[in-house]
């Protein structure tokens, strides 16, 4: 049985870094292995960039205050029934036999929306910063010196 016999890999398609598919040529990104796959950015130029430090700061700036409103809205219900049951208990009467503590939480439903959209929102300036940085690593300037 002949080594072409032995390699599955055409038959099954699967992407793979350790047998050769038999293809003269360039290799195929996927198929590279470790060796072959050199990194021609220097990710420590990239890091030390003013834009990619504008990235960061620009993203905790949103996400930071984003996470810690999310998750006091959140766990408020969970402290209020808790601590109030009666209060929560009680019902709104123009809508029927619904307590407060429903109300709530289908609340939360209307807040993840409103999060959802705001951080659609910011993440298309964070986009855009992350192709600049993306395109001045790729750059002669973001690459490995020899």
């Amino acid at each position: 049985m002949s080594k072409k016999d032995l390699d599955l890999t055409t038959e099954v398609s699967a992407e793979t870094d350790v047998s050769r598919i038999g293809r003269s040529g360039a290799t195929p990104s996927h198929e590279r292995t470790a060796d072959e796959d050199l990194d021609v950015v220097d990710w420590d130029r990239v890091a030390a960039s003013s834009d990619f430090e504008t990235l960061v700061k620009s993203k905790a700036r949103f996400l930071i205050p984003a996470t810690i409103f999310f998750l006091t809205y959140y766990f408020t219900l969970l402290v209020l029934v808790g601590f109030f049951p009666e209060m929560m208990s009680s019902t709104i009467s123009w809508l029927g036999p619904v307590n407060v503590a429903y109300v709530f939480a289908l609340s939360q439903f209307v807040m993840v929306g409103l999060v959802t959209w705001a951080y659609l929102r910011e993440a298309k300036s964070f986009d855009a910063l992350a192709a600049k940085v993306r395109s001045d690593a790729l750059s002669t300037g973001g690459n490995k010196k020899p």
